[in-house]
């Protein structure tokens, strides 16, 4: 079956692509969610309009992460954890509480954006940031001593 996609879908294709599926994938999943329509030469027109639209929109996007993410490099933040003499953590410190330290600081970050394994010592940990699929930059966490 081929279906125009009305809004990106990973590992398909982007907007305005006709993209061949399986017939249960696309009548139950895409057509049903709207994330994709028949291909008819009305849709194709009305399709392209959005395309351009979303086109000009990641544009902005793109920019603005970009922008973020050279203010991300210079970030650095401290976050204060029970640790033993030995500096082993008694918990860790996640992901979340890094998105939230970043959040605090006027980032727009999510959880899913923190691409580390929970820390479970004390020290200076370097914690990549995806902020899109091809743009990674990283910030300095402290881990110190309550």
């Amino acid at each position: 079956m081929q279906v125009l996609l009305r809004k990106d879908v990973e590992r398909l294709g982007q907007i305005g692509d006709v993209v061949t599926v399986k017939t249960g994938y696309g009548r139950n999943f895409l057509l049903a969610r709207g994330l994709a329509m028949p291909v008819t030469p009305g849709n194709v027109k009305r399709v392209e309009s959005e395309r351009k639209k979303h086109m000009e929109e990641r544009k902005l996007l793109d920019q603005e992460l970009a922008g973020a993410a050279e203010r991300l490099k210079g970030v650095s933040i401290t976050i204060a954890a029970k640790a033993n003499e030995e500096g082993h953590l008694f918990g860790s410190v996640t992901p979340a509480q890094i998105a939230e330290m970043l959040r605090g600081e006027g980032f727009k970050i999510e959880e899913s954006m923190i691409q580390i394994e929970p820390i479970k010592e004390l020290g200076v940990v370097d914690v990549p940031v995806q902020l899109k699929a091809d743009l990674t930059t990283s910030c300095k966490v402290w881990v110190v001593a309550e």
